[in-house]
């Protein structure tokens, strides 16, 4: 048994330390049908995965503590010269003693209470959304129910800032499962999301309200002009890492938003501050809705599926309609979000103009 450890330590190692794979040969074991091939190619293109010795990925495989470690470290630039770390069971002739001690320093991992890293130990999705938080300083929450994370759980607060970041989702029965082990093509999939918007395209739900994050849309706006929405880097807070939004602009003036999606609800808003919902699912016709938190309830109410209605941009005849308290009505396409708006008199206060 011990003998059959230290070869898996062995080819562990040589995994990392041979850096230089050639991507061509990465085909053995990675086909272009695998869920994940796009984003581990990208990363393997920036140097952050890398293949064995024998060409192969194995990207079915747990990731662990160890390689976490290594890719983060790789993302961030970190060095990876062996050194003497702050934990007991990470010597510095480990093979990921350089990146687990880098990353330390950061503040990107932290080990146990007994001064240990376990660097042999999987990754779970918990763990892992606590990783990537801290290595992408996340900023923005997006609070809801999830069913087998309670408020109290050491990772709640970064699951929840993962699924506003566009990098997870979740399943379908409104759970994350935190304690499933995390494979290195999984792994792969978060890191790329974080860095790249068109990954992030990938964290929705089957027949997505959300726009495209590599595409600009433009609208027309009621006396305002015409306002741009473009998916770009903006400063965080506090100096932190710069964090990816919807960023409108109506001449000179900017603002920053949010889509935000479960398999519960569509939601729009503002970062650092409450979200509104324009959705719910499943979509329903007659359905009634909050659409945030005025503790007043003010309810919208879906009037309409399959609805045709004609913007700038083009007719659509899959528009959820929702009416508005008010009198309004509001337009909703899947892969669009919000196409057309229309005031209680019948002004059209906005529509879409153009997607490029």
């Amino acid at each position: 048994m011990k003998k059959t450890v230290k070869t898996m330590m062995i080819v562990l190692s040589l995994f990392l330390i041979f850096p230089s794979v050639n991507t061509a040969q990465a085909d053995s074991d990675l086909q272009e049908s695998h869920p994940f091939y796009e984003e581990i190619m990208y990363l393997m293109d920036k140097g952050v995965v890398t293949g064995y010795p024998d060409g192969s990925i194995r990207p079915d495989r747990v990731v662990t503590r160890a390689e976490a470690a290594v890719m983060i470290g790789r993302v961030k630039d970190l060095d990876e010269t062996k050194r003497e770390t702050p934990f007991s069971d990470v010597p510095a002739g480990h093979y990921a003693s350089g990146s687990i001690a880098e990353a330390a320093e950061a503040g990107y991992i932290i080990g146990y209470k007994d001064g240990t890293y376990r660097p042999n130990q999987p990754v779970s999705r918990g763990d892992m959304a606590l990783i990537i938080q801290r290595v992408f300083d996340l900023n923005f929450i997006y609070f809801h129910d999830i069913k087998d994370v309670p408020d109290e759980a050491y990772y709640y607060d970064a699951i929840t800032r993962l699924i506003a970041a566009n990098i997870a989702i979740g399943y379908p029965d409104s759970t994350f499962r935190p304690k499933v082990e995390v494979t290195r093509a999984q792994f792969s999939a978060f890191l790329a999301r974080a860095l790249e918007p068109e990954f992030k395209n990938d964290a929705s739900i089957a027949d997505s309200y959300k726009r495209d994050k590599t595409k600009t849309y433009t609208y027309l706006q009621n006396g305002r002009g015409e306002s741009v929405d473009r998916f770009v880097k903006v400063p965080g807070t506090d100096g932190g890492e710069e964090q990816f939004v919807w960023e409108t602009q109506i001449g000179e003036e900017r603002y920053p938003e949010l889509e935000y999606e479960t398999y519960e609800e569509f939601a729009i808003g503002y970062p650092y501050s409450d979200h509104n919902a324009h959705l719910v699912y499943p979509v329903e016709l007659g359905k009634s809705f909050i659409a945030g938190y005025n503790p007043d309830a003010i309810y919208y109410t879906i009037t309409g599926v399959n609805k045709t209605v004609e913007t700038e941009y083009q007719t659509f005849t899959n528009a959820v309609e929702i009416s508005t308290p008010d009198g309004g009505k509001y337009y909703m396409v899947e892969g669009y979000a919000v196409v057309k708006w229309i005031e209680a008199d019948g002004t059209v206060y906005s529509e879409l103009k153009s997607v490029e």
